[in-house]
């Protein structure tokens, strides 16, 4: 069904079809802790992205969307016409607020602050329910250097840590990938320009791949930085391959009926003229030319009259 046709008055504006979890859709214990659909900043182009929190923002997820031109659903008796699917998959919470560090850590040239001064953001009034998700206070120190002042904790950005933690996770995906028996080398060498016949999956392969997956969801210049930690070369795009020389023509004779040697060699050998005539050209050879004027003559110019 077309996108474009108007709405039914009773269908639902803020409805959608998605696949999820079950821990994503959960009734809330309390009524001010709704599962919560929210835009906040990708982690890795800065831009505005949906998530969505569970109940009670105990957990974070990632949604993605399947889309087509034109499609709708039919749902009851309406018609909705948003015909995205959309999937929810969890997503690890420290991805979105390293972002965070990594921004005050350059602006405050690495002081120490509390997480709730750093994990703020005016366009994304929402952002703060990251550090509510549950593992994020236990596994902060992965991410950071920590100093504890009576009871309040002090935290800063740390790229040695962070690149160790972002290496685990290479590791674990790596581990899912040949788990489920997923095949990456034709990939990799499909997104790094790399030509080959090579069908086997390497371990370099699936760490590459792995790597690529993480690098959705961290800064550009701390992808590159994971890249040289795992100890994998940047790949660039090949340079093009200089034109084939061209033939000269003195090279090799081409083969032909005619003698066309004169066109490509340098020492061209005439070819011998048949000896051999036909019975019609005996016959023309006999006829007596006394007289005849040869039919070039019919061409020639005029000679021109004397004064």
């Amino acid at each position: 069904m077309h996108g474009a046709k108007q709405r039914p008055a009773d269908a639902h504006p803020g409805q959608w079809v998605l696949i999820a979890p079950e821990v994503a859709t959960d009734p809330p214990k309390t009524p001010d802790s709704e599962p919560l659909f929210t835009k906040l900043r990708n982690p890795s182009t800065g831009e505005a992205t949906l998530y969505l929190f569970n109940s009670g923002a105990q957990q974070l997820f990632e949604v993605k969307a399947f889309h087509e031109e034109y499609r709708s659903w039919f749902i009851g008796q309406t018609v909705q016409q948003d015909g995205r699917l959309l999937f929810v998959t969890p997503l690890d919470p420290l991805f979105l607020i390293l972002y965070y560090l990594i921004k005050a850590d350059k602006e405050q040239q690495g002081k120490f602050q509390p997480l709730d001064q750093v994990v703020l953001d005016s366009d994304y009034p929402n952002c703060p329910l990251l550090l509510k998700c549950g593992d994020v206070k236990q596994h902060i120190h992965h991410v950071t250097e920590e100093k504890e002042i009576g009871t309040q904790k002090f935290h800063k950005y740390s790229q040695e840590k962070t690149l160790k933690w972002l290496k685990k996770k290479v590791n674990q995906t790596v581990k899912a990938l040949k788990g489920n028996n997923i095949s990456v080398g034709e990939r990799v060498r499909a997104a790094t320009f790399i030509s080959g016949r090579q069908i086997t999956d390497t371990e370099e392969d699936y760490v590459r791949y792995a790597h690529g997956l993480i690098s959705e969801y961290i800064p550009e210049d701390l992808s590159k930085e994971l890249l040289k930690y795992l100890g994998l070369p940047e790949h660039k795009s090949p340079a093009p391959e200089p034109p084939l020389k061209k033939r000269k023509l003195s090279d090799v004779p081409v083969e032909a009926e005619e003698d066309y040697t004169k066109f490509n060699s340098n020492n061209p050998k005439p070819k011998k003229a048949n000896s051999k005539m036909s019975a019609a050209q005996k016959a023309l050879a006999k006829v007596d030319k006394s007289g005849m004027k040869s039919i070039s003559m019919f061409f020639s110019s005029k000679p021109k009259a004397s004064k």
